[in-house]
């Protein structure tokens, strides 16, 4: 009880809510901008949460990611432009209502659900992360090894239509992760006598670049030559959303728990749980002809499905430093940025930080309805922003964030490097995630799978030896094996249908 006292009073600091509602609103903002993904505003924020403790620094990451999940639902029923990827899945059904007159019951059927699975996936979190944790302290370097791969296999696995794709993304942020001083051997790797280099690749240039220049990149042939719609004024967004709640909450309250699992396998995320829940409604829906043609039912589920997958997303990174998804893969920077280690260990050394970070999730949630409601009435006016004055001044942004690192050059011109880089394999069809989970994940597959085999002298068959680390690594094995036969299978395809033409 003593340590919930603490951190409570450590969430309702007035500098704590200032920035919590300061990044809140910065996320409704890159939200409703169509093209500018959460995962970009998480991305923007992290050189500002270099200069801050890692409570304000984690609160402003949360708050401004569950807001611009919710945002990007705004130009989804605007303009039929899905803000974010976790707002694809609904965007029709939305649109559609709209056109039928409906869009301000569409946005606040988006608003109320979105928090409604929100607040599901923070009491799973709060629940079932210690009682992971407490298990999770058995673990040894074995369990880590074959827990840590698994998480970046089924990234892999999930990353797209051509697993062979997402090994490569795979391996190419392997390779970024090797850069510098091994951490068992101390042997040098890849520095190319750059002195900059010794420490290895630091982890915020790497983010910027992947996510927000890669984006600016992809945005630039736009600036100029597309022009937005002006959007429709919405009005009564929350006329009749009640009795459509209440008429779908099963469908809502399901979504939330299966949205919150969902979530907490590596490499799915909002979006993934989204599409899944929407099908899965349609599927058990009494009226499945109804879906497409702007009906509610599917907007409920989907909309609860993603907020939900957002908390899910944060139980394998704060119990074993796995990251959930991208957004997750960068709270783990932050946190190493500022010392602390996720794992099963910040449960009893960092509880009141742990408790402080569930309470700043609920409260990130409440606040959806008062400043959603706000984006709503603002939407005319965000919208109507010309790309040609807001690219530049992010890409700046990204310029002194990057610098702000080690006050060097070198993270400049990585991120810009690594920008290009992502930039060219997006319009590839190669996958992201892959690569950003490998930068993460690839020092603590190395460092277990060394420790491991120091500890069994160079026998691999000594990761089996313990039961959880026969289940993780047998768990691994089968899904390379469904990576691996995904491959053949797709080029055995793609040699047939070029034969029969």
């Amino acid at each position: 009880m003593a340590e919930l006292q603490q951190a409570l009073s450590m969430v309702f600091a007035w500098d704590i809510l200032a920035i919590v509602v300061g990044a809140s609103l910065f996320g409704l903002f890159m939200g409703a901008i169509p093209g500018l993904t959460a995962t970009m505003a998480t991305a923007l924020l992290v050189p500002v949460t270099f200069f801050m403790e890692p409570l304000p620094a984690i609160g402003a990451i949360v708050s401004a990611t569950a807001m611009a999940i919710v945002a990007g639902d705004i130009p989804g029923a605007l303009l039929r432009i899905p803000g974010t990827p976790a707002s694809a899945a609904y965007t029709d059904e939305a649109y559609l209502m709209g056109r039928q007159g409906k869009v301000g019951q569409a946005l606040g059927i988006n608003l109320a659900c979105s928090m409604v699975g929100g607040l599901i996936g923070v009491a799973m979190l709060a629940f079932f992360s210690p009682l992971i944790a407490e298990f999770a302290l058995r673990f040894t370097s074995d369990e880590y090894f074959w827990l840590a791969l698994l998480g970046l296999s089924c990234a892999v696995l999930v990353s797209g239509s051509d697993p062979l794709k997402g090994v490569i993304s795979m391996l190419l942020g392997l390779l970024i992760s090797m850069v510098g001083m091994s951490s068992v051997s101390g042997q040098m790797r890849f520095t190319f006598d750059i002195p900059g280099l010794l420490g290895g690749i630091s982890i915020l240039p790497v983010l910027i670049g992947l996510f927000a220049v890669a984006e600016l990149l992809r945005r630039i042939p736009e600036v100029g030559r597309i022009s937005i719609p002006r959007p429709p004024t919405v009005k009564k967004p929350f006329e009749g959303v009640g009795r459509e709640m209440w008429r779908y909450k099963g469908g809502g309250i399901r979504s939330g728990f299966l949205g919150t699992l969902i979530g907490a396998l590596p490499g799915a995320g909002a979006d993934i749980a989204s599409w899944v829940c929407y099908a899965i409604s349609r599927k058990l829906s009494r009226t499945p002809e109804k879906f497409g043609t702007g009906h509610p039912e599917g907007l409920v589920s989907a909309s609860a499905a993603n907020n939900a997958a957002l908390s899910g997303a944060y139980i394998p990174a704060l119990v074993f430093g796995i990251p959930g998804d991208t957004i997750t893969a960068i709270i783990i920077g932050v946190l190493m940025m500022k010392g602390i280690t996720p794992g099963p260990d910040v449960f009893t050394n960092d509880a009141v930080l742990i408790n402080a970070i569930f309470i700043v999730f609920l409260l990130a949630n409440l606040l959806l309805l008062p400043l959603g409601l706000l984006a709503v009435r603002s939407a005319r006016h965000i919208l109507s922003i010309p790309s040609g004055v807001l690219y530049p001044l992010i890409l700046l942004f990204c310029i002194v964030g990057a610098f702000a690192t080690n006050n060097s050059m070198l993270d400049v011109w990585i991120m810009l490097g690594l920008g290009l880089l992502a930039y060219l394999m997006a319009e590839n069809d190669f996958p992201i995630g892959p690569m950003i989970l490998a930068v993460i994940l690839g020092p603590i597959i190395e460092s277990n799978f060394l420790r491991s085999m120091i500890k069994a002298q160079g026998d691999m068959l000594e990761l089996f030896d313990r039961p959880i680390a026969t289940t993780l690594g047998c768990l691994a094995l089968l899904v390379w094996a469904s990576i691996i036969f995904s491959t053949f299978w797709n080029m055995r395809i793609s040699a047939h249908e070029a034969g029969s033409t």
